[in-house]
């Protein structure tokens, strides 16, 4: 394996591994360069498992081993990667890791320096810290998911992208680097305490200040940013694609009435006319059922309305600013998000095919030759 490179190269990290928020946070350190390892457990999956199959974006760029932490050998193989280590992330229980015997107490008296990252659902203390929880549970506790849907309809999750993922592994990896940063000042580790449930509050500061400001005060659905707006929503195009329209500003409003062909209509209540949205909507529904995706894509283009085509994930990496941004990469045989965000000066390499568990696995020894030296 060539050295990493990238912000993060000379880091090194042990990840033990886990299911999607956790394996998330350890992919954006490696994707910034950072010498990522991550402890299988030794044998065959748990029946149960729902851990993504192998050689998927969330494994790339790793190094694997498997360790039985159920042994007294394979506690002290993780010891011995732990003394050598910058980063350890674990997404146990809270208790498991000590139970173990290697949770934060025992790994920062023979590693004072090591940020030991613990990655769970609703944190390592309070009523609920040995719950069993998923992204849906953690985004309905922390008020996120309340306010997603259509008005009058159930609650609605975005599938699991803000508690395993925007509130779970970048609040994780953000952690870690905050804790990296510290230690260059004090030269001691710490324990980052990255729990779902908190990262998916902090998602919706802006919801609260809007809440606060008195702008937010209709049930889901009816809001300005929620789909109640007719200027902020999806619309069906002839074709059954959809266009994503986000005319906040009246210069953006006024363009968009302009592509619609709606400029200048008399029969138009005001944009931000509660009263008339109703209407509007009728109206944009009606529009944009007149030409498919594409056409109204085509009609857009180099108009500041902000609307924009609702890709699917396979479509995604084929339009223009995309390719020209190199937003996703070919990664193997696959096709993935690029890493991010860019350095000028410390590019992140491209992202490296994910191991396989058997046939690239590496062991303890090997690493700690490179590491321990």
């Amino acid at each position: 394996m060539s050295p990493p490179s990238g912000p993060l190269a000379g880091v090194r990290v042990v990840e033990l591994a886990g299911l999607a928020p956790g394996p998330f946070g350890g992919m954006l350190l490696a994707d910034l360069g950072a010498d990522v390892v991550r402890v299988d457990r030794a044998g065959p999956p748990a029946p149960d498992s729902l851990a993504p199959p192998s050689g998927g974006p969330l494994q790339r760029s790793r190094r694997v081993t498997a360790l039985d932490l159920k042994s007294p050998p394979g506690v002290a193989d993780l010891l011995r990667l732990a003394d050598h280590a910058d980063v350890l992330i674990e997404g146990y229980r809270p208790g498991v890791a000590e139970r173990l015997g290697f949770g934060p107490d025992v790994c920062l008296r023979r590693n004072p320096r090591l940020v030991y990252a613990r990655m769970t659902g609703w944190g390592q203390q309070g009523p609920l810290a040995h719950r069993a929880g998923h992204d849906i549970d953690y985004i309905a506790v922390a008020g996120a998911l309340d306010p997603l849907g259509r008005a009058g309809q159930a609650p609605h999750a975005p599938l699991n992208l803000l508690g395993d993922f925007a509130g779970g592994g970048m609040l994780l990896a953000l952690g870690v680097l905050a804790a990296l940063l510290e230690r260059e000042r004090s030269g001691a580790g710490q324990v980052v305490d990255a729990a779902m449930v908190d990262g998916s509050a902090l998602l919706t500061a802006f919801l609260h200040g809007m809440i606060g400001a008195g702008r937010w005060n209709g049930p889901r659905g009816t809001n300005l940013l929620d789909g109640g707006a007719p200027f902020y929503d999806t619309y069906a195009a002839a074709d059954g694609g959809f266009l994503a329209v986000g005319a906040l500003e009246p210069a953006f409003y006024a363009n968009l009435l302009a592509g619609l062909g709606l400029d200048g209509d008399p029969g138009l209540p005001d944009q931000y006319d509660r009263g008339g949205w109703p209407v509007l909507r009728q109206r944009f529904t009606e529009a944009f059922a007149r030409r498919t995706r594409d056409e109204w894509t085509a009609i857009f283009d180099g108009r500041d309305a902000c609307v924009a085509p609702v890709l699917s994930p396979a479509e995604a990496p084929r339009h223009p600013h995309n390719r020209a941004r190199g937003t996703f990469v070919e990664v193997g045989a696959d096709t993935q998000p690029a890493p991010a965000p860019r350095f000028g000066r410390t590019p992140a390499a491209p992202p490296r095919p994910a191991p396989d568990p058997e046939r690239d696995r590496v062991s303890v020894a090997e690493v700690l030759r490179e590491w321990a030296p």
